[in-house]
């Protein structure tokens, strides 16, 4: 059966100008996706207007209503036609696309907006009186008197009513809210010194107050840690560390969680360039390997971090919708993002989260469900066995107290040992766990899981010392490359061959691998040096091998520390808590879990009612 071919016996396609509806209408499949994008766009205008209270309200998960409300320095009337107008803005003047220091830049929401649904533009500045300008489906009406007393009043009503098409992807009403929800939550953590409500106004009325965060106060971190306490919660800043750090001309600040406050997903990881929330796949990536060997892979860290630099050094003109960054140099903001996240944990030393010891005391708590047994219901019952008394137990207990031995206790004469962070050794429970005495309450330090930690960071700094041992291969094994993934590869080849891992050109797009790190044995060189490969490309530098090493190194300490049911003395306990408050890390085992917990004597005076 004869086919017909496209195009073939036709007339030839005129090509076509596209009128201006069409146009904005294409713009704004680009720049607005969905409710909370329209929502991202009209909150960044209010903020670059200088506004220090912005107002959200939505209906209908802002398909049917979004209004956002601000006191910054609002639009004079004469304005308000070119405000509406594509590609017009009072942000730039076009000379310098990298030089950038708003959210806004390119002219488009407003115009876009209008363009699939019905807009109305209020404003009113300094010594102007209030006008506004209405637009619908791109026809915009004339500039006519309104009543406002300042800043600017953006309604948006039927979003989509010009694209209906476009109603048919948008999500349910929870779903959409829930991305505003984001949306703003992230703009006030940026902008910590501005107040921002956000309120559901589905059904009308005043509506009901989703979210609501004032104006903070006080210096920098301060501020941050009060808006990011109102967002992520208490819980988290509670349990994170203040990070300041700067590398080649940029600069980071923010707040990370301990390593013992980890999550199940990636969703408490906030990024933000130049205070422009961002989610970047290398930025998260450099946040992952910073957590590399603190975490076990199911586990993902919480931080909320600021990246600060010259507009030159990245480009924020990458995306429509701006939620995505370009860096010059890639490989100094991963590296300062890993270095300064790292150095910062290290010095955090022993910390453990305090939500471990909140679980902890958790546990101890009575379950208060089970009913109450009164002595009369016991009538007619067979009598149950006496408890045990102390003189019945004697001989059956697995704890040991003992004294220290003079000749090694290492602790200084002048600082009592309860004093210091993890207190004296006072007993061993069921040969695994050491019970200390700190001088507000009491730690237990699971012995195995600390070893295994002291153990490991000892084996790291030995292998920072002396490097990697490689073994070499009887019969080097050659790999074949596509040139830019070969060129990639040897780029590397300096740094691969401290890890252990000796490659160098052989030839056409081939590759020869000469050594293997000693470590890890046996090993498929083909996989390890195609997974390198991958990794260099995706984020421009590799911890694959890194990570392997790491996994070796945890596995030989896990094998070379204290075995649990082994008896310690008290002089042995007394090192083992020594040497965690000296050791980095040391607050969390390989594999991310808690060493050790602490309870405060207010805390267990509470468990038995003294308090």
């Amino acid at each position: 059966m004869a086919q017909s071919v496209p195009n073939i016996g036709d007339p030839r396609p005129q090509i076509r100008q596209l009128d201006e509806a069409a146009i904005n209408r294409i713009a704004a499949g680009e720049v607005v996706e969905r409710p909370a994008s329209a929502v991202k766009e009209l909150v960044e205008n209010a903020i670059d207007a200088g506004a220090r209270r912005i107002d959200v309200a939505y209906g209908d998960g802002g398909k049917t209503l979004i209004r956002v409300t601000d006191d910054g320095c609002g639009i004079a009337p004469d304005d308000l036609p070119l405000a509406l107008a594509r590609h017009a803005t009072s942000k730039m003047d076009g000379s310098d696309l990298l030089a950038i220091h708003t959210f806004g830049f390119r002219g488009e929401a407003l115009a876009s907006l209008g363009a699939v649904g019905r807009l109305t533009l209020a404003s009113r500045a300094a010594g102007e009186d209030a006008a506004e300008m209405n637009v619908t489906g791109g026809a915009a009406s004339a500039v006519k008197p309104a009543a406002l007393n300042g800043g600017t009043v953006v309604t948006l009503r039927d979003l989509f009513h010009a694209t209906p098409a476009r109603l048919k992807f948008m999500r349910t009403d929870r779903a959409e809210a829930q991305a505003i929800g984001d949306v703003v939550k992230r703009l006030a953590m940026a902008e910590p010194f501005v107040g921002f409500t956000l309120r559901d106004v589905s059904g009308g009325g005043a509506g009901r107050t989703v979210f609501r965060a004032d104006p903070e106060s006080g210096d920098l971190f301060d501020a941050m840690s009060a808006r990011l306490a109102r967002i992520m919660g208490r819980e988290f800043t509670d349990n994170a560390i203040r990070i300041d750090a700067a590398r080649d001309g940029l600069g980071m600040t923010g707040f990370a969680g301990l390593p013992t406050y980890s999550r199940g997903s990636a969703l408490a990881q906030y990024l933000f360039v130049n205070g422009r929330p961002v989610r970047d796949r290398m930025l998260t990536g450099a946040l992952r390997a910073a957590y590399r060997d603190l975490l076990s892979r199911d586990r993902h860290p919480a931080a909320a971090l600021f990246i600060e630099c010259d507009t030159a050094l990245v480009d924020v003109n990458v995306h429509p919708a701006k939620s995505e960054v370009r860096f010059r140099d890639p490989g100094a903001a991963r590296g300062l993002i890993v270095s300064g996240l790292r150095h910062a944990l290290a010095e955090e030393g022993h910390r453990a989260s305090g939500t471990v010891a909140d679980a902890t005391l958790g546990a101890f708590r009575p379950d208060p469900g089970g009913a109450r047994i009164y002595q009369m219901d016991r009538a007619g019952r067979p009598s149950m066995p006496r408890p045990a008394g102390f003189a019945e137990m004697q001989g059956s207990y697995a704890a040991r107290v003992e004294d220290s031995s003079p000749e090694v206790d290492e602790t200084p004469a002048e600082a009592a040992p309860q004093d210091l962070p993890l207190g004296a050794a006072r007993a061993q429970l069921h040969e695994n766990y050491i019970i200390a005495q700190t001088a507000a309450g009491m730690v237990i330090v699971d012995q195995h899981a600390a070893h295994e930690r002291l153990v490991y960071e000892r084996l790291k700094r030995q292998m920072a010392e002396s490097g990697v041992a490689a073994q070499a291969l009887l019969i080097p094994e050659i790999v074949d490359l596509p040139e830019d993934e070969r060129a990639t590869l040897i780029g590397a080849a300096d740094d691969l061959a401290r890890l252990g891992l000796g490659i160098e050109p052989f030839g056409g797009g081939a590759v020869a691998v000469r050594e293997t790190p000693a470590l890890l044995g046996p090993v498929d060189a083909r996989a390890l040096v195609l997974d390198i490969v991958d990794e260099l490309r995706d984020a421009g530098d590799s911890d694959a091998l890194a990570t392997r090493i790491d996994a070796i190194l945890s596995r030989v300490a896990c094998h070379g520390s204290v075995r649990s049911g082994r008896r310690m003395q008290a002089d042995e306990m007394n090192a083992l808590l020594r040497e965690m408050e000296a050791t980095p890390h040391s607050g969390q085992c390989n594999h991310g879990r808690p060493t050790y917990v602490s309870l405060a004597l207010s805390d267990i005076e509470r468990l038995f009612g003294r308090r």
